[in-house]
């Protein structure tokens, strides 16, 4: 630890119920293990792992555990590709067709029925802003909810696939036509892998070379990658999910998961391993700005408006009203990141301003500028709408604030 909690305006007693939630969540079988960092005032005063990283193989939960941080890895990406923004490649508002000419012309989803997809021209090309917003039109194949994602399913949009080039899946994307006519509608999608394969072309660059020299590497996040490599696999977290029984069920064995094989696509919406300390270099970054260490990734004006709501209004009125275990009313879409916008109207402790995400293996991060904090949740169990343990420990850290 860096301070005590009393230190930066904490109580240390308050702050034990974080612990004591945790064992609790253990001790009844709905996690494996979890693993809890709290930051404030850039001085770390809470680290607690609990329970098991691995049950068949008996490996407790450690401070330097690999988890997979899947959608986690979409701040990352926005983070790439803003760079590139400060250098003058390009304006948010300009189309993506100069450097991806696959989606000129694309064409919107109407409706339709018995297999047949009524569609109409887009109105406008699709743009960098709609993608960090996810207000671009494309979708998730897993959403199970219109003919467009049935499409993504047929056509096998897969990022986690060994089968083809970030590029080919891209190129797939552009063939399938759009939820939404851009900007209208906030819909979470493969948007983000389009942008990792936006950094490619632009930087001239692979996608995951480019984050290892301009963003992992410079900030010392020395456990961050879209592999693991052998010698790391016993720090490597099982995946869960809840069986029939509601006890844990193994999903993703470490030893043989698709993540410690080589060839896979490197996904800047959901492909990336990382550890809780690792992570949180990258939020003490982006909480002071841009900066970490002498090393600037952004300025601070760039970390503001990424960080700032770009939606019409809240997520639930631009789309979405609800998206895993979490209500979108009273939260807004900045670059990047959910957005607080209304904690009343969200029915939950925060603070304007804030801004955060998730990932699909039950893994939370926020960063509250207000507040000059940050916290992070690591665990492993899909999906992560199985228990509403984000929103308990937003509770139990803000609880935990004295001054």
């Amino acid at each position: 630890m860096d301070a005590k909690p009393e230190d930066v305006g904490l109580s240390s007693e308050r702050l034990a119920r974080v612990n004591a939630w945790a064992q609790r969540l253990v001790d009844d079988g709905k996690l494996a293990g979890i693993t809890t960092m709290v930051l404030r005032h850039d001085k770390l005063v809470h680290f607690n792992v609990c329970g098991l990283a691995d049950i068949k193989r008996e490996r407790r939960m450690a401070p330097d555990t690999i988890f997979r941080f899947y959608s986690m890895t979409k701040p990352l990406t926005s983070t790439a590709i803003m760079m590139l923004y400060e250098e003058g490649h390009f304006q948010l508002d300009d189309p993506i067709t100069r450097f991806l000419p696959c989606f000129k012309d694309m064409r919107v989803c109407t409706g339709g029925m018995r297999g047949k997809m009524e569609t109409v021209p887009a109105e406008r090309d699709i743009t960098y802003r709609d993608l960090l917003s996810h207000t671009s039109g494309l979708t998730y194949g897993f959403m199970e909810a219109t003919p467009v994602d049935a499409q993504y399913r047929e056509r096998g949009i897969d990022f986690q696939s060994p089968d083809k080039t970030l590029g080919e899946m891209v190129e797939t994307v552009a063939g399938i036509p759009l939820l939404a006519q851009p900007g209208t509608a906030w819909n979470y999608s493969v948007a983000t892998d389009v942008l990792g394969h936006l950094v490619a072309v632009i930087s001239g660059k692979p996608f995951d070379v480019f984050l290892r020299e301009r963003i992992t590497g410079p900030l010392g996040m020395t456990d961050t990658a879209f592999h693991v490599p052998p010698d790391k696999v016993s720090r490597f977290a099982a995946n869960y999910a809840r069986g029939a029984d509601g006890k844990l069920m193994l999903l993703d064995d470490p030893a043989s998961s698709a993540f410690t094989q080589t060839g896979r696509i490197c996904s800047g919406g959901g492909g990336s391993v990382s550890t809780a300390g690792d992570y949180m270099r990258f939020c003490r970054m982006m909480l002071r700005k841009g900066e970490l260490d002498g090393v600037r990734l952004l300025g601070r004006k760039t970390v503001e408006l990424m960080s700032s709501n770009h939606l019409g209004g809240d997520m639930a009125a631009m789309g979405q009203a609800r998206f895993s275990e979490s209500s979108y009313v009273g939260i807004g879409f900045g670059l990047g990141f959910s957005v607080m916008l209304d904690p009343a109207k969200a029915q939950i402790l925060g603070t304007p301003g804030e801004y955060a995400w998730g990932g699909a293996a039950s893994t939370a991060f926020w960063i509250d500028p207000g507040e000059d904090m940050a916290v992070i949740m690591l665990t492993q169990l899909m999906p992560s709408s199985t228990y509403p343990i984000r929103r308990e420990l937003r509770v139990l850290t803000y609880q935990a604030i004295t001054d």
